[in-house]
C-alpha cells in the first residue's frame, strides 16, 4: 500500500480524507489516494490561474517546448512505474500500458515543436487608414475530465497542446484509475516547470468533478468519458459560459468487404474489439461482413476469440485482463444476457472463463439486428456484435445508422470503394485495411453522440487558443462617432 497525494501549486496534499484503489485483478487495494474538497478544487485553479498570468502564458514558446521536452524524458526514464500503476488500477495488460506510455514522449516532443509556431495573420482590413491583425493567444486555464481506461495517453491529449498553447490545467484522474496521473504530476517539478502549471485534483466522490467543471474561473473543460457524463459537463461548463471539448462513447463499425484479405480482416476485428477487453471509445463492436464471406469470417473470428487467454495482466502471456471494475462487469453482463433472451446466439464466450473475479470472456453476439441494444448502446467490454451485408450501400446504413459517430473500419482491396466509403461514413476517424491505430499528428474526435472537437495534430492545438482581432487606427483624424467606422 502507498498513499499518493494532489499537486496544487507547489504543494503535495494528502488530503483530510482518502479513498483506495483496488486492483482489478486481485480485487484488493494496493494504494490510498487524496480525497480533494471543494476548497482544493478553489486552490488548484488559483494556482493555475495564477501560474498561467504570472509565469507560463507570458513564457515564450521557445522556453515552453524545452520544459515539454524535458518532461518527455523524465516519463521515458519512469515508464515502468507509470506503466505498473495504470495496470495496478484498471487491468490492462501490462505490456499495452508500457508501450502506451513509451509512446507519450512523442506527443510532447510534436508540441513542444509547435509552441514557438503559433502565429497569427495581418488582414486587409478594406480601410486605408486601419492595420489590422489577429494574433491567437491561449485560452487560460484547462479543466480535465479524465476517464479510467488509458488515463495516461488520453490525458495526454489534451495536455501536451494545451501547454503548448501557453494554458495551465486542473485535472480530474477517475476514481477507478487516479494513480498514474498524479505520478505524472510529480515530474513537473523535477522537469522544471513554475508551480501551478500542471495541478491534480483526486476524489472518488463525483462532487469533485462538478466542483472544476462549474468553477466560474475556468476557461475551458476537456473531457473524456461517457456520453451521459458528457451532458452532464457541457451543462455545468454552460452555466459559466465555458467552451468544451467533449470526446465521448462509440458504436464503430468494422466492415470486411468480400475481396479483403480475410486473414487481416479477421485479425483487425479482433484487435478491435477484444484488445484492452474492449474498454476503449474506439473498440470495433459491430462487425458487418458482407454475406459472401460471412460465414468464413465469423469462424476464423469465433476460433480465435475462444483462444484468447485471460489473466494476470502482469504476466506477459496474457492476452486479455479483468474488466476495471464491478460495476462495468455487471454492465457487460446485462448486455449479453438481453442480447440472448432476445433471440441472439451467443457463439463464444459470455462468461468469466473459470476465473471469476472481474473476469468476462471474449464474447460473439450473432444473429442479431442492428436496431437492437447491444448493436445501438456502447458496452465498453469484449462483446462483438456481427451482421450480415448484402451491398454496399446497406453497410453504409447499417455503418450509419448509429447515434455515435467516433471511428469505423474498412477492409478491402478496391481502392475506388475505399474513397467511396471514406465520403460517405459518418465518423471521425476511419481506418482502411487497418484498426485502432492513433499518432499525435492526427486529429481525433467524432461527431454526433461521440462529442466535438478534436485532440492530438495541428487542430488538437487549436482547442486551446482563441483569437483576436486588433485595428490600429494610423492616421490620427477623428471620424463621425455617430456613424459606423
Amino acid at each position: 500500500m502507498r498513499h499518493i497525494s494532489m499537486q496544487i501549486g507547489a504543494d503535495r496534499r494528502p488530503g483530510t480524507t482518502t479513498f483506495e484503489s483496488l486492483d482489478p485483478y486481485t480485487g484488493e487495494p494496493w494504494a490510498t489516494v487524496a480525497e480533494a474538497t471543494e476548497a482544493d478544487v478553489d486552490d488548484a485553479v488559483r494556482a493555475a490561474r495564477t501560474a498561467f498570468e504570472t509565469t507560463w502564458g507570458p513564457m515564450p514558446g521557445r522556453e515552453r517546448g524545452r520544459l515539454l521536452r524535458r518532461l518527455g524524458e523524465l516519463i521515458t526514464e519512469n515508464a515502468d512505474e507509470l506503466a505498473l500503476a495504470e495496470t495496478r488500477d484498471n487491468g490492462k495488460l501490462l505490456r499495452e500500458m508500457r508501450g502506451q506510455v513509451r509512446s507519450l514522449p512523442g506527443w510532447y516532443e510534436y508540441y513542444a515543436g509547435l509552441a514557438d509556431k503559433i502565429d497569427g495573420r495581418v488582414v486587409d482590413t478594406g480601410r486605408p487608414d486601419y492595420f489590422g491583425y489577429v494574433s491567437r493567444e491561449p485560452v487560460g486555464v484547462v479543466g480535465a475530465i479524465m476517464p479510467w481506461n488509458s488515463p495516461l495517453l488520453l490525458l495526454t491529449f489534451k495536455l501536451a497542446p494545451a501547454l503548448a498553447a501557453g494554458c495551465t490545467m486542473v485535472a480530474k484522474p477517475s476514481e477507478q484509475a487516479p494513480v498514474s496521473i498524479l505520478l505524472l504530476a510529480e515530474l513537473f517539478e523535477r522537469a522544471g516547470f513554475p508551480p501551478g502549471v500542471f495541478n491534480t485534483v483526486s476524489g472518488a466522490s463525483r462532487e469533485v468533478g462538478r466542483w472544476l467543471v462549474e468553477h466560474p474561473d475556468v476557461d475551458r473543460v476537456s473531457f473524456t468519458g461517457s456520453e451521459t457524463t458528457g451532458i452532464a459537463v457541457a451543462r455545468g461548463a454552460a452555466g459559466h459560459f465555458a467552451p468544451v471539448t467533449l470526446e465521448l462513447g462509440g458504436k464503430s463499425a468494422n466492415i470486411v468487404f468480400p475481396d479483403a484479405d480475410l486473414d487481416a480482416a479477421s485479425n483487425g476485428l479482433i484487435a478491435g474489439i477484444f484488445a484492452a477487453a474492449g474498454q476503449t471509445c474506439i473498440a470495433g463492436s459491430r462487425a458487418l461482413v458482407h454475406e459472401d464471406v460471412y460465414e468464413e469470417v465469423l469462424g476464423r473470428v469465433a476460433e480465435r476469440a475462444a483462444r484468447i487467454k485471460l489473466g494476470d495482466p502482469q504476466d506477459p502471456d496474457t492476452e486479455m485482463g479483468p474488466i476495471c471494475f464491478a460495476g462495468q462487469l455487471d454492465k457487460i453482463r446485462g448486455f449479453v444476457a438481453e442480447a440472448e433472451d432476445s433471440g441472439a446466439d451467443i457463439m463464444t464466450g459470455g462468461g468469466d472463463g473459470g476465473l471469476g473475479g472481474l473476469f468476462f470472456e471474449p464474447t460473439i453476439v450473432a444473429n442479431v439486428t442492428n436496431d437492437a441494444r447491444v448493436c445501438q448502446e456502447e458496452v465498453f467490454g469484449p462483446v462483438l456484435s456481427v451482421l450480415k451485408f448484402r451491398t454496399e450501400d446497406e453497410a453504409v446504413a447499417l455503418a450509419n445508422d448509429s447515434r455515435f459517430g467516433l471511428a469505423a473500419g474498412v477492409w478491402t482491396r478496391d481502392v475506388q470503394r475505399t474513397f467511396r466509403m471514406t465520403k460517405r461514413l459518418r465518423a471521425g476517424t476511419i481506418w482502411i485495411n487497418a484498426y485502432r491505430t492513433l499518432n499525435y499528428s492526427m486529429p481525433f474526435g467524432g461527431i454526433k453522440a461521440s462529442g466535438f472537437g478534436r485532440e492530438n495534430g495541428i487542430e488538437g492545438l487549436h482547442e486551446y487558443l482563441t483569437d483576436k482581432a486588433v485595428w490600429i487606427e494610423t492616421t490620427g483624424a477623428t471620424r463621425d462617432p455617430f456613424v459606423l467606422g
